[in-house]
């Protein structure tokens, strides 16, 4: 004679199985969420380092363009004394000149700095006494040469450069800083999703979550690393 079961017995059972379905369900939710906190940590980690990196980087090259600037203006201010005593010391040798003074007139000449010297000779050279053409003075000559006003120009490029520079930094620093509240955001969602018991929820805002987590590392990718 077989045997019968009862109604009961079989609404246990199977209300038994699906709980241990749940159960092995609500584990596995568990396990991704603790995966997607383990990943969001580190990233959270690396974008921070990278941000201060990139600051850091940024107040040294800040800190290189103010100085470079500094040393172009004072090398500027110093090729402004020279031509003006280049200038000068010309006028001073023309009025001589003019006056029939041939000793005054070397005088000055001797005076002149080395590097203005070539561009004197130059002038002469074109006979500007004679010559209507000629250039109104040695400083206008293409042999005129300042050292002081080309190490201002090269301070100041050098100062630019590292300005420009110094922009890229704070640009990628604040990628990496808006990275980090992508990232706190992926946080805040994850762990709000662990606090509601119904599965439906709780997996949509892990959706959410990971969602963002996986933009969040494209950036972490794609953003240069100092």
């Amino acid at each position: 004679m077989a045997e019968t079961v009862s109604t009961p017995e079989v609404a246990h059972a199977i209300g038994h199985q699906h709980g241990h379905h749940m159960s092995r369900r609500a584990e596995l939710i568990e396990i991704l969420e603790a995966v997607l906190l383990a990943i969001v940590a580190v990233a959270t980690a690396w974008s921070g380092y990278q941000t201060a990196r990139w600051d850091g980087r940024q107040a040294r090259l800040y800190g290189a363009s103010t100085k470079d600037r500094a040393l172009s203006n004072k090398a500027a201010t110093r090729s402004g004394q020279e031509e003006l005593y280049d200038t000068s010391t010309f006028s001073f040798w023309l009025q001589a000149k003019a006056q029939g003074d041939r000793e005054a007139a070397q005088l000055f000449e001797r005076r002149f700095r080395p590097e203005y010297r070539p561009a004197f000779a130059a002038w002469l050279a074109t006979d500007p006494f004679r010559n209507p053409k000629a250039p109104a003075g040695p400083i206008l000559m293409p042999q005129y040469h300042n050292a002081q006003a080309a190490k201002a120009q090269a301070y100041d490029t050098r100062a630019t450069t590292a300005f420009e520079r110094g922009t890229h930094a704070r640009e990628t620093g604040d990628k990496y800083l808006r990275n980090t509240v992508l990232l706190a955001t992926v946080l805040f969602l994850t762990a709000l999703a662990q606090k509601f018991k119904l599965e439906g929820v709780r997996i949509g805002l892990f959706g959410v979550s990971a969602v963002l987590l996986v933009i969040a590392l494209y950036f972490v990718v794609a953003y240069p690393r100092a």
